[in-house]
């Protein structure tokens, strides 16, 4: 992100003594991506970072997946994966549901209520919306507090913990790679630029350390394994939220919905201007409200597209989908429109939309350019009946 934050006490100068009022050191860690080429930060810990007591395997959730075969476009109602008050005994990292996934990103959901074990993702970058509920997430860089629409992006093999305030909805994108404002907004030392539809006051990232006493600590790690996706359960001496300062331009932040500004014109944009964040052979981009094409003869719904590169995956966390009535799909529903399918409005939206002002939606957009498979989430929360609603029948 290239945007620089200092948290709690640092010395003058990188790579130096930084000594304890008692006049030990602090021990420095460096924690750099693309081998220590591009962003990084360093933190100063009271204790090693390096030691650990302990190592077992953790068994992780089911993240098989099917191919999307025969090819159709689906229709999944996450709220139904979490009935009645399941999700008062879930918390956010291991109550997880793969509902769609690839070999560059996995999309999961969650209703939660319970705190989280102590967690760290080291296959990639994580970008969890938050389509209700509110708390805190603790990390080792300090406290974030999140709220509704939120973005939390939590860099590579930051360590990290929710704790939610009441029950929390909350649709996670993990990736294989980083998680990135797109870099047409950026300029080349990284600020980001006028056109871009947000700036770095929309970014909020923790403002002071969080120190924690602890012994025998446990974290959960999900990494690389020779058959994929593993997951390490390691015990801490003392508890790893030990830093006492870092500074630098990679650590969590939270970005919420309500602070893009759309960008509209006389006719209908292209999905490109509702980007938000990337990674490697995906985007995420949101529907926010706003006004909507203003040409005297323009339709504003969506006209009818094949994105030959790309599967598309919208959620939908607020407002009225207009281009969307009539298929069944509302609060909390997934729409998975796959390469090979041209898709659009639903019929009948295409009509009523002309003459419409404004648009009340709010969605968030996952594009791949690999074919998505759907886990074992998606599976359990299918709408078998949602291909067909364009013709009005399915198969004789």
């Amino acid at each position: 992100m290239a945007y620089y934050r200092q948290v709690g006490a640092v010395p003058p100068k990188r790579h130096t003594q930084h000594r304890t009022p008692e006049g030990g050191l602090y021990y420095e860690e460096l924690m750099g991506e693309e081998g220590f080429s591009s962003d990084s930060s360093l933190l100063y810990h009271r204790n090693i970072p390096s030691a650990i007591v302990d190592s077992t395997v953790w068994e992780l959730p089911d993240l098989t997946t099917e191919a999307n075969h025969p090819l159709r476009p689906r229709h999944l109602k996450l709220h139904e994966l979490f009935p009645g008050e399941e999700w008062k005994s879930n918390d956010v990292v291991t109550g997880r549901r793969l509902v769609l996934g690839n070999s560059d990103v996995r999309i999961s959901y969650v209703v939660a209520g319970e705190a989280s074990p102590l967690y760290r993702n080291s296959i990639g970058d994580e970008c969890v919306y938050i389509e209700s509920g509110e708390g805190v997430v603790e990390t080792v860089f300090g406290v974030l507090p999140f709220r509704q629409g939120d973005y939390v992006i939590l860099p590579r093999a930051t360590t990290h913990r929710w704790v939610p305030d009441g029950p929390v909805r909350a649709y996670a994108i993990e990736a294989n790679s980083h998680i990135t404002p797109p870099k047409r907004y950026l300029s080349k030392y990284g600020q980001l630029l006028e056109h871009a539809p947000y700036c770095e006051r929309d970014l909020h990232g923790p403002t002071e350390p969080l120190l924690v006493e602890g012994t025998d600590v446990e974290v959960l790690i999900k990494h690389r394994g020779s058959t994929g996706i593993v997951g390490t359960r390691f015990v801490y001496p003392q508890h790893p939220f030990d830093v006492v300062g870092w500074d630098g331009c990679l650590y969590p932040y939270t970005f919420n919905v309500s602070d893009f500004e759309p960008i509209t014109g006389r006719v209908h944009q292209p999905p490109p201007v509702h980007q938000v964040f990337e990674g490697d052979n995906f985007v995420v981009c949101n529907f926010v409200p706003r006004k909507v094409d203003y040409h005297p003869l323009s339709i504003p719904v969506p006209y009818y597209h094949s994105n030959v590169d790309s599967d598309e995956v919208m959620f939908y966390c607020g407002g009225d989908y207009e281009a969307r009535k009539g298929s069944g799909i509302g609060q909390g529903s997934i729409s998975l429109h796959p390469g090979g399918h041209s898709h659009g409005p639903q019929p009948g939206a295409y009509e009523r939309s002309i003459g419409v002002e404004f648009f009340d939606e709010l969605a968030v957009m996952v594009d791949t350019f690999r074919p998505l498979e759907l886990g074992e989430g998606g599976r359990a929360a299918e709408d078998p009946n949602y291909a067909w609603t364009w013709a009005g029948r399915g198969p004789k």
